[in-house]
């Protein structure tokens, strides 16, 4: 028990008068002659015994009743002994992530949150707070409530160890501090729950979904083209309860073209094909009703005009094999011999290769050099017969290394660097057996550029520098069967899609996104992103015949958007959320250690309230003290 006036209690010592008075007593008595004592001195004895029983009662009653409104008046109370000794700081965390539109029993995850947190936060005083993409330290509960209700949903989510990083960062420096983390969540299952720090405190309420289910268009690709028609394939993916069928509309814009039923029979998943015009293009969205989690109802993906990627081979060798590689829509083969070569091309092509010529002249290197500078990315492939002298001047000249004389020893390539960019997403799982391609003539090269391909004894066979690659043996048939390896067509085929990466069909918020617009820019021009609703300046770099955009966190929300240019439209891109909250997998903070879990916010603030709670029991000794005054009027009344 604790006082809020301790120094009242001294007053306690003046109960000591009553009782030295009593024992001293001050009254004396008189004599009095009577004739027969006999029967009085038994009555005296009697009333002496009971008379001096009576005034120990009442001194009793009295000191108890003084006491009792002394300490009243030091007005004692009881409370945690955390809450008395330390100073608390409070930081609390908002799962504002996609996964929270999920409907409890009240309705939407996050909104009943935070509506319980606007109503129950005053019992607190300043207060610090985060969500997934947001913070406030310290600010007043009249300013968490004005910013609270506004808060919303995030393409973000925190994971456990990252939340205790950011709260750190909130909390004071001070030692002597109790220090404790709300942690508002459903707790979608993303990594194993951290150690948490002896000085730390958290408290955790997992909201959870009355029904676990949900129906999500996962993602879409183009599965066949034509120069009439796209096929365009859809999956769609269900969890928790059981849907029969779901209808699927497809819009271009704002115009439905088509509408059909999928049907799960069973499965997690399905696909489904729709015909799409391929002669225009096509700014579209896929689109479902389910009410539990609504962001992934919507896919959005563009089509625009095909734009082809230009390639320029310039042959002193046989070429077949890129005609072959390159016979695609996706790009515009140009072929020139090295007598023949039409100078004009080189600024208008994307990639350029370097089919084994005997010798690199300067006018052609001088103008290579202003290709790659300007975005351009070149492929060299040396000849057995090439000058030496004349590619070390180029290799030198695009930073590339030097190389020297070819060594007549045949090696096989058995090393693929897997993490290269050409080949990534290639393989689904890293190949360490293969029908091994081999060279029979090979150059040495010394170059600090990145080997994506090696010899069997850990030498580059392939080569890349800022944006040039390097065979460093030639892979004709004469002294190579590369040309006829697997490995051909991802390895210069990739270089060629990467040397203008077109936009997708559509791109994922929150990631980082790069591609190109093929388009030239005039001095102070640059290129906006907008809809109708939002517009923003992205990352970009103007190079000679394009511009690469970068994006990351914008757009802020999934939708179609038109790339501009002043006012004029160049083409579209659609971006999307991240379909990870789709996921309806949750873990329990029951078992993370150290964890006071509760079940919604109102019984973790009840909790809070108890522990923080002084209980007054002044009123109580009030009581007392009259109970005590009452006794002794008892006693002094009716005690015989």
């Amino acid at each position: 028990m604790l006082f809020k006036h301790p120094e009242i209690l001294y007053a306690l010592f003046l109960l000591l008068i009553p009782i030295f008075i009593h024992l001293f007593q001050l009254r004396r008595f008189q004599r009095i002659d009577f004739t027969n004592v006999a029967f009085l001195r038994k009555v005296t004895v009697q009333t002496r015994k009971s008379s001096k029983l009576k005034k120990w009662l009442t001194l009793l009653m009295r000191l108890l009743a003084l006491a009792c409104i002394i300490i009243a008046f030091a007005q004692p109370y009881s409370t945690s002994k955390t809450a008395v000794d330390k100073e608390t700081e409070t930081v609390l965390y908002i799962d504002n992530s996609f996964s929270m539109q999920a409907r409890g029993a009240n309705g939407p995850l996050l909104e009943r949150a935070l509506q319980d947190l606007f109503d129950k936060v005053h019992l607190a005083k300043n207060i610090s707070w985060f969500t997934n993409d947001t913070q406030k330290k310290n600010v007043s509960v009249q300013d968490f409530q004005n910013d609270i209700l506004d808060v919303q949903y995030s393409t973000h989510q925190l994971n456990p160890s990252q939340v205790l990083l950011k709260a750190n960062q909130l909390f004071s420096k001070k030692k002597d501090v109790y220090k404790q983390l709300i942690y508002i969540s459903d707790f979608q299952q993303r990594e194993h729950f951290p150690d948490i720090p002896e000085n730390l405190q958290v408290k955790t309420v997992q909201l959870q979904p009355v029904k676990a289910s949900n129906v999500s268009i996962d993602s879409a690709f183009i599965a066949s083209k034509n120069s009439s028609t796209i096929q365009l394939k859809v999956k769609v993916s269900k969890q928790g309860e059981t849907y029969s069928e779901v209808p699927v509309s497809l819009f271009n814009k704002e115009k439905l073209i088509s509408k059909t039923a999928v049907e799960f029979n069973g499965n997690s998943s399905t696909t489904m094909v729709f015909d799409i015009d391929g002669s225009e293009e096509f700014m579209g969205k896929l689109e479902i009703t389910e009410a539990n989690i609504p962001f992934d109802n919507t896919l959005y993906f563009s089509i625009n005009k095909p734009e082809k990627i230009k390639v320029l081979a310039i042959n002193e060798a046989d070429g077949g094999f890129l005609q072959r590689l390159f016979d695609d829509e996706k790009f515009q083969l140009t072929v020139q011999g090295y007598q023949a070569l039409d100078y004009s091309l080189i600024p208008d092509q994307n990639f350029i290769i370097l089919n084994q010529l005997k010798e690199i002249p300067s006018p052609l290197a001088t103008a290579l050099l202003s290709f790659t500078d300007s975005g351009g990315r070149i492929l060299v492939i040396p000849d057995n017969d090439s000058q030496i002298n004349s590619y070390k001047s180029f290799l030198t000249t695009v930073g590339m290394g030097t190389i020297s004389k070819s060594n007549q020893q045949s090696k096989q390539i058995t090393d693929i660097n897997f993490s290269h960019p050409l080949f990534q997403d290639v393989f689904e799982k890293e190949v360490a057996n293969f029908q091994y391609p081999k060279v029979n003539t090979l150059f040495e090269i010394s170059s600090s550029g990145a080997p994506a391909l090696r010899y069997e004894d850990g030498k580059p066979f392939l080569v890349q520098k800022n944006h040039t690659y390097l065979f460093t043996a030639a892979i004709d048939q004469d002294n190579s069967n590369f040309q006829n390896s697997p490995l051909v067509v991802p390895t210069i085929y990739n270089m060629g899609l990467q040397s203008l990466p077109l936009a997708d069909l559509y791109y994922t918020i929150g990631n980082q996104n790069s591609f190109a617009v093929p388009i030239q820019l005039g001095q102070d021009e640059i290129l906006s992103i907008r809809d109708e609703g939002e517009s923003f300046i992205p990352m970009q770099q103007s190079k000679a015949n394009h511009v690469k955009i970068t994006t990351t966190e914008d757009p802020a929300e999934a939708g179609n958007y038109e790339i501009i240019r002043k006012t004029e439209r160049i083409q579209n891109v659609s971006f999307n959320y991240s379909r990870q909250e789709s996921q309806l997998q949750y873990q329990s903070p029951d078992n993370w250690k150290g964890v006071e879990n509760f079940s919604s916010v109102n019984d973790l603030f009840l909790a809070i309230s108890e522990a923080n709670s002084i209980h007054g029991f002044w009123k109580w000794f009030v009581i007392f003290a009259v109970l005590f005054l009452i006794a002794e009027m008892v006693i002094l009344k009716f005690w015989k």
